[in-house]
């Protein structure tokens, strides 16, 4: 049972020049476990598994996430991570801590 979502980053999260690891923001298509309705934004537990042919992702916490339609990679910094987690998107992220 996966979550579909669209307009979806794969996230790397980095702590300086070290990666803590991956993540997959997006906007909830369809989710067949009724976790999400459709239009909210879902930031995911770190990537475990990506199936790119499939646009598959499974996630450390065992969730399964279809990706539907292109996709960017985005790179944000631990400290952001947190922004990202409450509904921020990567782009307003960038946005915010470029005119600071």
């Amino acid at each position: 049972m996966a979550t579909i979502v669209s307009n979806w980053f794969i996230v790397s999260v980095m702590e300086k020049e070290h990666r803590i690891g991956y993540v997959i923001y997006g906007i909830v298509e369809e989710d067949e476990r009724l976790r999400f309705t459709k239009g909210d934004y879902v930031c995911t537990s770190r990537i475990l598994n990506i199936e790119p042919k499939k646009g598959l992702i499974t996630t450390v916490s065992g969730n399964l996430y279809q990706l539907s339609g292109r996709g960017r990679k985005e790179v944000i910094s631990s400290e952001n991570f947190e922004l990202m987690r409450n509904g921020l998107s990567p782009d307003q992220i960038r946005m915010l801590t470029n005119s600071n």
